[in-house]
């Protein structure tokens, strides 16, 4: 489904075109009726975008071929049954799709020309995100709510007045209004709101949702309204349609209105020129992850309204707005091999190696398959065709099997880099390769932990490095970086005389292993790769322990009570430690290690401080501190710093745009200040 076939457009004859556009208009037919009318789409917003990008190619070649039931001139889908119909007084158009800069520059071109603008006359767009949701409109008459309709096939909708009642962000009455006026938004489901509702179907036994956008769509389409009631749905104002009188005379004075009427109204933002369109794009698809609800692209509409009714509609969308989408974060590919990397600590990982395709910008060629049993539940194959998934920095995962492949994979029982035997603990999931630092992958992989960004930190030294220098026997152990310099030359040619390096960058190097001679115990505990502690458990460990001395007698069998006592190491990561330090090999590894450095002692945390003993949580955005440096603090205060809401957590610190942590902890009564109380209780402890 994602190559919309039939060749390249510039090389169809008529007769091809013909066939084409009918070929077309059946399928967009086809996938309009699953995304609108029955809620489950069978391909990405990506795929369905190249389909109609394809017709318009054709349409525009081959001017008389356009047909009567052409996609180009239609919106959305024929209606069902269930609901009594509504005409819009005023069409709910769709609009038209940019999808890179050279798009949104040839929209603003193309306003300047349309209305013979002088090339210096500056045109403010109203840039606001995009949400994932079901369009709908909703009528007022003298301040009074009274219809409700969904956008239907553009002409046409169905009448949900009473399931739009139910949506706590749509008011009843508004005052001030004018006598007509009907307000258009989008009705839409929460991040958290959408887990509670799947959590109730499987708890009814009932199919989960396979996104917010359908479950958003199938609970405001349900025919018994106390459903919709249940769903916690969410609303929008950014349009209007029919209206007697305007209180504005510009697109964000009519918003700013609308909420002043006691609408939820999008956020937005003001932009001249093409720059600051792709200013505000940028930033609201490098936050997209953290927002509470989906939003797929960036609306742009020509602020001032007069130009809107000059600009006018074309076909099926206006003229003066468009969609800037972002790049698809799904898309659907072939998996062309299964491979198998041996971690750190001995974990067997499957990777597909997928037939390069470009999601979320990215072009991906590897994607997770976690383990055996992720790959018989899904069962993938080579030879699938596969639904790949990217979000922000995420490795990519295969979310689900288009088409079956060829033979099941047979998960290997030996480690494929060295040859021992691969064991499955009981109640576990994960194959390990039972061999230790005596199997060169996981060597590599614990030397590329230990001088990663959270660890040592050593700049210089990556994966092509590391392995390198391993396989030259020049670093074998953490310890070897450290004594690099004091050994460049004997027994191996001077590194400033290995390919692609040179005297500065061999000087760099040393200069840079030179600079992480001095380390806090935390960042020491972590970076020795011991499964099970990560960053967390490192600092836990760091701040009961203090000092080297303390911690090193304290990683024995007799003090796992002790180590049991510590809030937040369980049992698990107890014998995780006692078990690495009782090995021999391990501890000379450890020994010829710290024989090279300076460990810091970790800073004793301040137990008189208002928040000593407390479970604090940060959302949102901080403005005069960085996440960072506000948990560094906060742990340094004596508290826990933890990334959920439960009941057990003593504060919540909100920062801008905070979502469904702040709702949570609202709900559960946990106290809440803003980041103006934080620095201001930080200010306190500190006088």
């Amino acid at each position: 489904m994602s190559d919309p076939g039939g060749g390249p457009v510039g090389e169809l004859d008529e007769d091809q075109a013909k066939a084409e556009l009918a070929r077309l208009a059946m399928e967009i037919k086809f996938h309009d009726i699953a995304y609108y009318r029955s809620d489950a789409p069978e391909i990405s917003d990506a795929d369905y975008d190249r389909l109609r990008q394809r017709n318009a190619a054709i349409e525009e070649r081959f001017p008389a071929l356009k047909r009567l039931d052409s996609p180009s001139q239609s919106v959305g889908a024929p209606l069902t049954d269930g609901f009594t119909k509504v005409r819009h007084a005023r069409p709910m158009l769709s609009l038209g799709n940019a999808f890179d800069e050279a798009d949104v520059a040839d929209f603003l071109a193309g306003i300047g020309r349309f209305l013979k603008l002088a090339a210096e006359e500056p045109i403010a767009i109203v840039a606001e995100p995009k949400i994932d949701g079901l369009s709908a409109a909703l009528r007022y008459e003298n301040g009074i709510f009274v219809q409700g309709a969904t956008r239907g096939d553009g002409e046409v909708g169905e009448d949900i007045t009473a399931n739009l009642r139910t949506i706590d962000d749509i008011p009843r009455v508004i005052a001030g209004a004018p006598d007509i006026f009907e307000v258009r938004g989008e009705v839409f489901m929460t991040h958290a709101a959408f887990a509670d509702l799947n959590r109730e179907q499987v708890a009814a036994g009932r199919a989960e949702y396979a996104n917010p956008r359908n479950a958003a769509a199938g609970s405001l389409r349900q025919l018994d309204a106390a459903i919709t009631a249940s769903r916690n749905l969410s609303f929008r104002a950014y349009a209007w349609g029919q209206v007697s009188t305007l209180p504005s005379d510009t697109q964000g004075g009519v918003l700013a209105a609308m909420a002043a009427w006691g609408f939820q109204v999008q956020e937005h933002e003001i932009c001249r020129g093409v720059g600051e369109l792709m200013v505000f794009h940028g930033a609201m698809e490098a936050g997209r992850a953290e927002r509470p609800y989906d939003i797929d692209g960036i609306v742009y509409k020509v602020d001032r309204l007069d130009w809107q009714e000059r600009l006018g509609a074309a076909s099926r969308s206006p003229r003066w707005a468009i969609a800037h989408k972002f790049a698809a974060e799904q898309a659907q590919t072939v998996v062309e091999e299964i491979d198998i990397q041996v971690g750190r600590t001995g974990k067997l990982t499957p990777v597909a190696r997928l037939k390069p395709v470009t999601v979320g910008g990215v072009v991906v060629s590897n994607a997770t398959l976690h383990n055996e049993d992720y790959i018989a539940e899904k069962q993938i194959r080579v030879g699938a065709v596969v639904l790949v998934q990217r979000a922000g920095d995420v490795i990519p995962q295969v979310l689900e099997v288009i088409e079956p492949g060829l033979e099941a994979f047979q998960f290997p029982k030996a480690c494929p880099a060295c040859g021992a035997p691969a064991v499955r603990d009981e109640g576990e999931v994960d194959w390990r390769c039972g061999a230790g630092l005596t199997c060169e992958a996981q060597a590599v992989e614990r030397l590329r932990h230990f001088v990663s960004r959270n660890a040592f930190d050593i700049e210089g030294l990556g994966e092509k490095q590391i392995r390198a220098f391993y396989e030259a026997r020049v670093i074998r152990a953490p310890a070897d970086i450290f004594t690099l310099r004091a050994r460049d030359g004997q027994g191996h040619e001077p590194l400033r005389e290995w390919e692609g390096w040179g005297e500065t960058s061999a000087g760099n190097l040393f200069e840079a292993i030179d600079e992480r001679r001095t380390v806090p115990l935390d960042r020491l505990i972590f970076a020795l790769g011991v499964r099970h502690v990560g960053q967390g458990n490192g600092r836990l460990l760091a701040r009961r322990y203090e000092t080297l001395a303390h911690f090193e007698a304290a990683m024995s069998p007799d003090h796992l009570e002790e180590l049991l006592d510590i809030d937040g190491i369980g049992e698990t990561v107890a014998r995780a430690l006692i078990d690495f330090f009782a090995d021999d090999q391990n501890r000379a590894v450890w020994d010829d290690l710290v024989a090279q450095l300076q460990v810091q002692d970790m800073e004793r945390a301040d137990t008189s401080s208002p928040i000593a003993g407390q479970t604090l949580v940060f959302t949102g955005t901080l403005e005069q501190t960085s996440r960072a440096e506000a948990k560094a603090r906060a742990e340094a205060m004596g508290a826990k710093v933890s990334g959920s809401v439960s009941a057990k957590t003593d504060l919540v610190i909100a920062g801008e745009s905070a979502g469904s942590k702040l709702k949570k902890a609202q709900s559960l009564g946990v106290k809440v200040i803003d980041e103006a109380g934080w620095l201001a209780l930080v200010g306190a402890a500190n006088q």
